[in-house]
């Protein structure tokens, strides 16, 4: 009687590790769209980015779970795109002629983590001219414990139309160690941040670039730059996808 106890016993334990492996392989083959928080540019709105980027074909943008935010100021002064997009326009902080010296950038910091514990989790950042440069620095400021510490680690980037900090004792911080997550850049041939951008590139150890004729914009998908994006997304969802495998092998 023992051992056909013992039998049964084992059988029933070889039967839930069949059933827990398949239900792993399961929700393995699920593709969980990568979830961003896209922050916009100086003096526009969230409203205004997400009509932006959905310029890019339905394939991409429907790959990517996106939550556009609206910066925490209304604009202090007249803005680039007044004419072309409706108000309201907002403001991520304030600084001085030479970019070298910031107002509420604290408090900025604190608003974008405040939204991300509210709203989150995220996986990663996407952002366009100002929200490019606070997206691109966050990585950074997160690992020296600055910013983001309430919230999960920054596992990619969009970035575009980019560029560093330039207030020194922020910069110190955010670039004071390579950039590891994987980033992708958007550079404009006609961009006058583009020397930026690429400046920017050199603190970044995963990234990929996508070229782009026109100027400082989120720009249309030629068939190269959307080879390139497709290719990124599917790295990042592999790379969530194994993180999250690994986790529920844990648990």
């Amino acid at each position: 009687m023992k051992s056909l106890w013992l039998n049964n016993k084992k059988e029933q334990n070889q039967n839930q590790l069949r059933e827990k492996y398949k239900k792993m392989g399961k929700e393995a083959e699920k593709v969980r769209k990568p979830r961003l928080l896209c922050l916009h540019g100086f003096r526009t709105s969230g409203e205004i980015l997400k009509k932006q980027v959905h310029k890019w074909p339905e394939s991409v943008v429907q790959k990517l779970d996106l939550v556009f935010l609206d910066a925490p100021y209304p604009a202090q002064g007249k803005s680039d795109v007044e004419g072309i997009f409706e108000p309201p326009y907002y403001e991520w902080f304030q600084f001085n002629k030479e970019f070298t010296e910031y107002t509420n950038f604290d408090e900025c910091l604190a608003y974008i983590e405040d939204f991300m514990i509210k709203h989150g989790p995220f996986d990663g950042l996407l952002g366009f001219s100002q929200g490019a440069i606070l997206s691109a620095g966050l990585p950074g400021l997160q690992a020296k414990g600055v910013a983001l510490t309430k919230v999960p680690k920054i596992k990619f980037l969009i970035i575009i139309g980019g560029a560093k900090f330039k207030a020194t004792s922020v910069a110190e911080k955010a670039y004071g160690s390579p950039i590891q997550c994987p980033s992708l850049h958007f550079l404009g041939e006609m961009d006058f941040l583009k020397p930026y951008g690429l400046e920017l590139l050199e603190s970044c150890v995963d990234s990929v670039v996508v070229k782009h004729p026109k100027g400082h914009t989120i720009p249309r998908l030629d068939e190269q730059g959307l080879e390139t994006t497709t290719s990124f997304i599917e790295k990042i969802e592999n790379m969530l996808a194994k993180t999250e495998s690994t986790d529920s092998l844990i648990v």
